[in-house]
């Protein structure tokens, strides 16, 4: 079998739709395995890298709890030149892992339905290391856990460190403020698209794919002005 998962628990680390969700799903793929074999509220499995902190197992996006990464299309600037940063956070989360299975202690999910997760490879955790090695930032809005090794990294000036870079949650906010000046005067900025398989994702200025997608309201496509508006008509937010 490719992957290992937990049996999720009812102790509530979950909200129950989630819950219901993933229960379902693992228990699709456990099969005959049963879950007596394995820990609860845990997955554990090949992971797909979406970004710095944020990875896919069996389809499941777990976003790896207490950091920060910087976006996909987020620069930093090093001697005048830009330094396409996020792509390199993403990279050096890909490089920790490289094709050892993942096991991610589940703590809950965030308001995307994202499941929150402390991952591991080999028992080293992604969390922490990903900030230690200056990929990412001690999401201090929601964690303190990572502190300390943010200022080993921003000593070490590793990672990011190395370079001038706006904090990745000032950056989404700093496209988030462009794009109202710039694109709409309504202030409705979010994308809501239906892709070919008819699933209903909306995207964010920040998001890797905003620039070229195009909304088609004739075949039910729509702008969004904010999230609650998006998920509340049935579109889930994209990962990247």
């Amino acid at each position: 079998m490719t992957f290992k998962y937990a049996h999720i628990s009812s102790r509530g680390a979950l909200g129950s739709h989630l819950r219901a969700v993933v229960t379902a799903i693992l228990g699709t793929l456990l099969g005959s395995m049963g879950p007596s074999a394995l820990a609860e509220d845990t997955l554990r499995g090949t992971a797909n890298i979406v970004d710095g902190d944020t990875i896919e197992i069996a389809g499941l996006p777990i976003r790896l709890q207490g950091i920060d990464a910087p976006e996909q299309l987020q620069n930093c600037t090093g001697d005048g030149n830009q330094v396409a940063c996020g792509k390199l956070a993403t990279k050096a989360l890909a490089r920790m892992i490289g094709s050892r299975p993942v096991t991610c202690v589940l703590l809950g999910q965030d308001k995307y339905d994202r499941l929150l997760g402390e991952c591991s490879a080999d028992g080293q955790s992604l969390n922490a290391r990903m900030v230690r090695d200056g990929w990412a930032l001690a999401f201090v809005k929601y964690s303190d856990r990572y502190i300390a090794q943010e200022r080993e990294a921003r000593a070490a000036r590793a990672g990011l460190w190395q370079w001038e870079f706006a904090k990745p949650w000032d950056w989404r906010a700093g496209i988030l403020d462009e794009a109202v000046g710039t694109r709409r005067t309504d202030g409705c900025l979010i994308k809501g698209n239906i892709n070919r398989r008819g699933d209903r994702i909306y995207h964010m200025p920040f998001h890797q794919h905003y620039g070229r997608t195009r909304i088609d309201e004739n075949s039910g496509e729509r702008w969004f002005c904010s999230e609650e508006e998006a998920q509340a008509a049935g579109w889930r937010r994209a990962l990247r």
